[in-house]
């Protein structure tokens, strides 16, 4: 199996990206690991991840704190593309971008699940080799629909912004970052069926995140 993809989301080494790590690895605040963090209440040798007949497997090494994966406390399971990983302060998500595209495009071509649509053998390759995960998050069955949102990109960081300018965006995009993480981990996630469960409060959350959103671009673009 080739190398993996870890990215902190949160915790002293956010935004940190970890690619191609040969297995077996483990993770912990001790030099020594594959991945040493910056987090006093991760373990000095945390959780070990390497692979077993193709699959991925996460073990936790005694810990003091314990593990999550998806918000439950594991000792031993097995890891898919898109997972999320708590240890300690610290939030990682296992897999690159092509990984989890090509896991969502999976699910959506997976005849065995009732409420997927479902892609002809020839259709889901295609899909496989040509979805992004900025499509596949944005997906609908509505092709012409489909077509305008697999235009969407990433933008890029206003360049030459005051050091004022500067802060006041790291300002916004904290406050969403904050309030995206605590939705994220309110959610309770069906390992069986790989679906997520939100209830009212949660959605509630979400459609108030994104009318301030769409506020925040009124001003921008109505200054």
């Amino acid at each position: 199996m080739s190398g993996i993809t870890l990215r902190v989301l949160d915790g002293a080494d956010r935004g940190r990206v970890f690619q191609n790590l040969p297995l077996p690895i483990t993770i912990g605040r001790e030099e020594g690991n594959a991945i040493q963090l910056n987090d006093e209440r991760v373990s000095r040798y945390h959780i070990k991840i390497q692979d077993d007949h193709t699959q991925l497997v996460i073990t936790d090494l005694g810990s003091t704190n314990g593990t999550k994966v998806n918000g439950e406390d594991i000792q031993l399971r097995i890891l898919r593309y898109g997972d999320i990983i708590s240890v300690g302060r610290s939030v990682i998500l296992f897999g690159s971008r092509d990984q989890i595209a090509e896991r969502l495009a999976r699910l959506r071509g997976d005849d065995s699940d009732p409420g997927a649509a479902t892609l002809e053998p020839e259709q889901l390759e295609k899909a496989l080799h040509a979805s992004s995960l900025d499509f596949e998050l944005n997906w609908t069955e509505d092709h012409d629909l489909q077509a305008t949102l697999h235009a969407l990109e990433p933008p890029e960081i206003p360049e030459r912004m005051s050091p004022g300018q500067a802060a006041q965006l790291a300002e916004l995009l904290d406050f969403l970052h904050i309030r995206l993480r605590n939705l994220i981990a309110s959610v309770q996630v069906d390992g069986k069926s790989s679906r997520i469960q939100l209830d009212v409060r949660q959605w509630q959350a979400i459609v108030d995140l994104q009318s301030r959103v769409s506020e925040y671009l009124r001003q921008i673009g109505n200054p």
